[in-house]
């Protein structure tokens, strides 16, 4: 897209706006709407301040994500590399482009000297996030923080761990001890469903940090009470008991009234006398029977059983009638009943508000705790440990001064999704700016640099990260204070609307401005004394915005009981069928060849975007249909790792590895890629194997065919690895051995994000834990890890993604089918804030609700609806030329549909909706918005040479091995030889690799041992739990060793001149001339006048009779080894050995047979 494609009429008013914005010498507030080129404006700052001579390292750019830091960073550095290279006539342009007028001979100069200076600059330019920016103080200034000097930061994952470790023990201590934390607990536990409770912990925890400021600004626990007796109205010290016998007191009511009721009342009709009766039950008993029957009592004058508001009949006309004085005193009851259950519930609530604040704050310290002992921050302690350091007043006006006289222009991108906890840093670095002229004014100054500035872009209107604490609000309110501060010291301050778009075409801009111009719409998103009107500077370009009938089906007819339908009555939902016309209108497109006429050339799969408010069903129902369709879609841009279909695989085959004797989990392996069974092979295993497992069933037909000989095998080499291979180990091998491409031929590409990130985990899992299989597997089970992709950079597919995900993004065409549902969560911890800072009000039930709680949740809600909206907003604005708004069911009250459909029936025109029709009953027409395309299109076509463009071919193909000798052989390697059977005995099922393992344990360690002492030391070796053998195996395995360590013939083998494991590597060059380099460990060397012997154990059973018959892969074994020790040891005889233990026999391996079976280039070793 190029200039030549906007508006000429409007685009030098949008250029000085941009300038404006841009203008090194003053500060700024830009209000960008979407597409309206914001980041063009801050790279431009930042360009102008240094060609204006002010140092990289003293400006501060504040992005909102890394991604965002990054680009930012390449756009200004590939402009600043473009200057260098460009000539005398291409510069002078690029810099008058930049600032408005001729550059000077010194800006030239300097421009092209900026990239090195850049580059140059100790660790680069500050383009970062807050949260880097705040790490990067504190690693300056720990102790003044005080902080561990060398802190980590922790990543969500292992945050929650650790808050889930601190909630464990929580509970474990409330459940265990006694006292106030105990009593809190019962008290909360009292007011929520079992399954909420551990809810509320984690709501806790995730508001860890506004706990925390709530608890640290009142003073602690008891002065978190007292504001919430304020808040509630409540008299502190009084709870419900206090309050119900006040109630029931004599004192409390006016007895010789009631009374009269009552006499006036058993003369009216039934109703009045049971009136009667109640009443006078209450006034006879005594204060400690009337709390008993309170709520009959009660309910005589209030609705819900007592708990409602007066009723509107009190007594029957003929009893007011006959005593007038009988309704005032009945009505004054009632109102006094009503009191007292608002009193009620305000002490009702201020108890469960006390428990909860003793709960949150033994749960923070003892997360808190456990980060102090780790030496860790999280990502909320970045912000509130450095916020803390620069507002404090301890050493916060030495760390200022020593940041001041380092940061002379801070810029902030996003400036709308700042929290205010993030603007409280910002502001103690900015406010020093304004505060009067410092030397560092003075020394800016004289040397003719700009004054220090501040620069803040963002749009209020696309503020949708308030679970982040982003509030748009707060965003005004910055605006305003930084622009008196610029006043009063009388520098020049800039507010800059930038309300045009580079994105949208016009008639996606008109629907946006005529939805918002509802009040309905707009509350929450637009300012209702100054609505937005966006200027399109794609003027001429194609643009269509189409709002479909929502998707109803109607209710199948309930089925007669005990009648089973003849014919299936499954039908698609509403859900199902949207989803399948989003798809079939996809694939239409592409098939046809339809074109997108902004562009000039046909749609493509990747000029689609799909956005949801979130991830569900009809994400899922979506990419199946395009799937279907063979429309290319690049699925989720979020996924919970452990619910995708190759790491489910994964997980299942570890599980099977733990447990062999589980045969669902095995079953499951045997289906996935990762073996390959179809259902004829898993049935015929599985059938009619009487008491075996499905384990055992493949261990004793393995013979039968290469399938199950193949998984056997397989599954046979995991199980020898898995008790001594990490996880990562286990899972790295199993997919470069081929799992990978298993996975990807069944599951496709979609499939390589979650392999990569599972592996990562391994590898995050391995760096905090003991690496074991099974506490991976609990571990990922239970994280709920998430997989974060970044669609925009999938090419060639269509994208689903949430407006939160997309936020940023663009696409030609954009569907919003997630319409017609409003929000319904409503968080039972109700956040508001004060003079005194923010304070919370937990509210189990709506129900519990007094009249401050209710205008609260009010009030919160009006915050989410609002947020609701801003979405919208958001969602609109990603489209460029055509945006379609569907949905499925009937359209709730004030969703999103509801708000886009009016809009459009005074703006659009109705168009055939032929294709609804077909779902049966009436449907509303379609309704449509367009322009054709009025200019010259501008089509991006790839340039370069084609053949430079095109793919080479080894991207598709696996990479080859490395020649010999970068990579060392082992000689104990396997290669291609089948292990040796094991006829009896251990199970070959993984047990003889772990046999084997243990006598070599043995036989390296026991000879250093005294001779009287070996029998023993290996029984309490083998009895270890971990090794898991039964007494019988002990007992084999302690008679095996033991006869070999007792062998008068074997004496000389464990004599002083023997070593056990000697490591050798080095390399040898075959008859053939190929070089090898080789890298083993021998099991015994003896060493002896004139000659070398060289010992290799073998548990095999039974042991080869003569050495010819020896398995080829230990010929070649021993071979290397002789090769190697021979160069070593030029000067003696090397002689070559196996001790069978099983035997035990030692075998001599004559030169002759090594020989034949040296390394060459075509074997393996």
């Amino acid at each position: 897209m190029s200039l030549t494609d906007f508006n000429p009429a409007q685009l030098d008013r949008v250029i000085q706006r941009q300038r404006l914005g841009a203008d090194a010498g003053a500060n700024a507030w830009v209000s960008a709407s979407a597409g309206a080129g914001k980041t063009r404006v801050l790279r431009d700052r930042v360009l102008r301040l240094l060609l204006a001579g002010v140092p990289p390292q003293r400006v501060l750019c504040l992005t909102f994500t890394k991604a965002a830091a990054a680009e930012m960073s390449r756009r200004i550095n590939a402009e600043l590399g473009a200057w260098t290279v460009s000539d005398d006539a291409e510069l002078p342009a690029q810099l008058s482009d930049l600032l408005g007028r001729d550059a000077t001979d010194d800006e030239r100069l300097r421009a092209r000297q900026l990239f090195a200076r850049v580059l140059d600059t100790p660790g680069g330019m500050k383009i970062m996030t807050i949260h880097a920016f705040c790490q990067s103080v504190l690693r300056r200034f720990p102790l003044e923080a005080g902080v561990v000097p060398h802190f980590r930061v922790m990543e969500e994952r292992d945050s929650s761990e650790m808050m889930d470790e601190a909630q464990a023990e929580l509970l474990a201590s409330a459940h265990l001890g006694g006292g106030e934390l105990s009593a809190a607990a019962a008290t909360v536990a009292r007011r929520v469903h079992e399954t909420r409770f551990p809810e509320l912990l984690n709501e806790i925890a995730r508001a860890r940090a506004a706990f925390a400021e709530f608890l640290q600004r009142s003073g602690g626990i008891e002065g978190a009470w007292d504001r919430m007796a304020d808040r509630l109205g409540v008299v502190l010290g009084t709870d419900t008991d206090d309050i119900l016998a006040d109630a029931c007191d004599d004192t409390a009511f006016d007895d010789a009234g009631l009374r009269q009721a009552v006499a006036g009342l058993a003369a009216g009709s039934a109703a009045d006398q049971a009136r009667a009766a109640e009443i006078g039950a209450w006034l006879a008993g005594e204060p400690a029977q009337r709390k008993a029957v309170l709520d009959s009592y009660a309910a005589v004058f209030l609705t819900q059983g007592g708990q409602g508001s007066v009723r509107k009949t009190l007594a029957t006309k003929p009893v007011r009638e006959a005593d007038p004085a009988l309704e005032d005193i009945l009505a004054r009851e009632a109102e006094r009943l009503v009191a007292l259950r608002e009193a009620l519930r305000k002490a009702d609530l201020y108890q469960s508000n006390c428990a909860l604040v003793r709960l949150a704050a033994e749960l923070i310290a003892r997360y808190e705790a456990r980060k102090a002992a780790s030496g860790r921050l999280d990502f909320d302690d970045l912000i509130a440990r450095t916020r803390a350091l620069l507002r404090g007043d301890g050493a916060a006006a030495w760390v200022l001064f020593k940041l001041d006289g380092g940061i002379d222009h801070v810029l902030i991108d996003e400036a709308q999704d700042t929290n205010p906890e993030q603007w409280d840093v910002v502001l103690s670095l900015v406010d020093e700016f304004f505060a009067g002229i410092s030397a560092r004014d003075e020394s800016v100054g004289a040397v003719g640099l700009p004054e220090r500035s501040v620069f803040a872009v963002g749009d209020a209107k696309q503020s949708i990260y308030s679970f982040q604490g982003a509030d748009p609000a707060r965003f005004e309110l910055v605006r305003r204070h930084l622009e008196a501060r610029a006043d009063a010291a009388r520098r020049d301050w800039n507010n800059v609307p930038l309300d045009f778009s580079f994105r949208s075409a016009r008639p996606i801009l008109e629907a946006v401005d005529k939805v918002f111009e509802s009040p309905r719409a707009g509350d929450g998103v637009v300012d209702p004394d100054a609505p937005v009107q966006h200027t399109p500077l794609r003027d001429a370009a194609a643009g269509r915005v189409e709002i479909w009938p929502p998707v109803v089906v109607e209710k199948l007819a309930e089925p007669e009981p005990w009648k089973p339908p003849v014919d299936p009555v499954m039908r698609p939902g509403a859900m199902e069928q949207l989803a399948e016309m989003i798809a079939g209108q996809t694939a239409d497109w592409l098939a046809q060849g339809e074109i997108l006429e902004s562009k000039g050339r046909p749609i493509e799969a990747e000029d689609i975007m799909v956005l949801v408010r979130q991830r569900g069903a009809f994400v899922e129902a979506l990419v199946r249909a395009f799937k279907a369709h063979n429309v290319p879609v690049a699925g989720v841009d979020r996924m919970v790792l452990s619910e995708q279909m190759a790491v489910m695989d994964l997980l299942a085959l570890g599980e099977f590895l733990l447990l062999p004797e589980d045969d669902l989990t095995l079953a499951t392996v045997l289906k996935s890629p990762l073996v390959g069974f179809d259902e004829e092979t898993l049935f015929a295993l599985s059938h009619d194997r009487g008491e075996q497992t499905l384990w055992q069933a493949l261990a004793g037909r393995r013979e039968e065919n290469e399938i199950f000989a193949h998984a056997h095998g397989h599954l046979s080499d995991l199980l020898g690895r898995v008790d001594y291979e990490r996880p990562y180990e286990l899972y790295a091998g199993l997919l470069a051995g081929g799992g990978r491409e298993r996975l990807f031929a069944r599951l496709g590409p979609d499939a390589a994000d979650p392999i990569d990130e599972f592996l990562s985990l391994a590898l995050s899992y391995e760096r905090g834990h003991a690496p074991t299989l099974q506490g991976f597997l609990h571990w990922v089970a239970a994280g709920q890890a998430e997989v974060k992709r970044d669609l925009d950079q999938t090419g060639g597919a269509v994208r689903v993604m949430t407006v939160h995900g997309a936020k940023g993004l663009e696409a030609p065409i954009v569907f919003l089918p997630d319409t017609t549902r409003l929000p319904r969560h409503l968080p039972n911890i109700l956040w508001d804030e004060d003079d005194q800072g923010p304070y919370f009000i937990w509210l189990p039930h709506a129900e519990d609700a007094d009249a401050t709680t209710g205008e609260l949740r009010e009030t919160v809600r009006a915050r989410r609806d609002q947020e609701y909206r801003r979405l919208l907003y958001v969602a609109m604005t990603r489209a460029e030329e055509r945006l379609y708004v569907c949905g499925w069911n009937e359209p709730a009250e004030g969703s999103w549909y509801n708000l886009v459909r009016p809009a459009l029936e005074m703006i659009g025109r109705p168009v055939d909706a032929a294709a609804f029709g077909a779902l049966g009953g009436e449907v509303e027409p379609v309704l449509r918005l367009s322009v054709d395309q009025r200019g010259p299109v501008s089509p991006v076509t790839a340039t370069g040479d084609p053949e430079l463009l095109a793919m080479p071919a080894w991207i598709s193909q696996s990479v080859p091995p490395e020649p010999s000798p970068s990579r060392p052989l082992v000689p104990s390697d396997p290669g291609e030889d089948p292990p040796v059977r094991t006829p009896g005995g251990l199970r070959d099922d993984g047990a003889r690799f772990r046999r084997g393992n243990i006598l070599h344990r043995l036989l390296q360690w026991l000879p250093e041992l005294p001779v009287g002492t070996r029998r023993d030391a290996a029984a309490r070796y083998l009895a270890r739990p971990g090794l898991a053998l039964e007494e019988t195996a002990q007992a084999d395995l302690l008679e095996e060793i033991m006869v070999v360590l007792e062998a008068e013939a074997f004496a000389g083998l464990f004599g002083p001149q023997s070593i056990s494991e000697v490591a050798v590597t080095g390399t040898v060059r075959a008859a053939d001339g190929a070089a090898f380099v080789i890298s083993g460990q021998i099991d015994r060397l003896v060493l002896s006048d004139g000659e070398v012997a060289i010992v290799d154990y073998k548990s095999n059973r039974p042991p080869p009779d003569a050495a010819q018959d020896v398995a080829p892969v230990y010929l070649r074994q021993m071979a290397a080894y002789r090769h190697l020790i021979a160069q070593a040891w030029p000067d003696r005889v090397v002689r070559a050995y196996l001790l069978w233990t099983d035997a035990p026999r030692l075998m001599e391996l004559s030169a002759d047979l090594l020989d034949r079976h040296a390394p060459s280039g075509r074997t393996s070793v």
